[in-house]
């Protein structure tokens, strides 16, 4: 039925902002940028990756009423819409070391798993984003990997 994915969007309350951010600090590039009087439609995506992109949107008319567009708002600044979205890389304590560099807000340290290795920022409007290296950008993981974590996860 579906042959894949083309858009995410993702609440942004500033799209400068958004722009300086996901290009700037993040090195995506920008895809679409128009002004449809209405709305900005503004997307990013990963270099190389020409199939998906992130619209970064600002809540309002005519998607959502004004009255939603402020409680939207107010969600996104608290972190309170969920994972906005997962990036990979092939060397995760890297992209977490040059991120840290440019300023990115950072929630979790690389962290092995036993899906690979991951690591958390913000975005400047407190949306998460995830950054993955998946295990098999990195060899094979141990066995004590995934035990670790199901204990970890068994005393939570």
């Amino acid at each position: 039925m579906f042959t894949g994915i083309s858009h995410h969007g993702s609440y942004v309350l500033d799209q400068d902002e958004a722009l300086d951010f996901y290009v700037g600090k993040l090195g995506m590039e920008v895809r679409a940028d128009v002004d449809l009087g209405f709305m900005r439609w503004l997307t990013v995506g990963v270099p190389g990756d020409p199939h998906r992109e992130v619209l970064l949107e600002r809540p309002g008319p005519p998607a959502v009423s004004e009255e939603a567009a402020a409680r939207i708002r107010d969600l996104v600044t608290k972190g309170a819409m969920g994972l906005a979205l997962i990036l990979t890389t092939d060397d995760c304590r890297r992209t977490y070391a040059e991120l840290v560099a440019k300023g990115v807000e950072t929630t979790r340290e690389p962290t092995e798993q036993p899906y690979g290795v991951d690591c958390a920022i913000r975005d400047p409007f407190g949306n998460h984003i995830r950054i993955s290296q998946p295990a098999e950008r990195m060899g094979e993981i141990t066995e004590e990997v995934p035990q670790r974590w199901a204990a970890g996860a068994a005393g939570s």
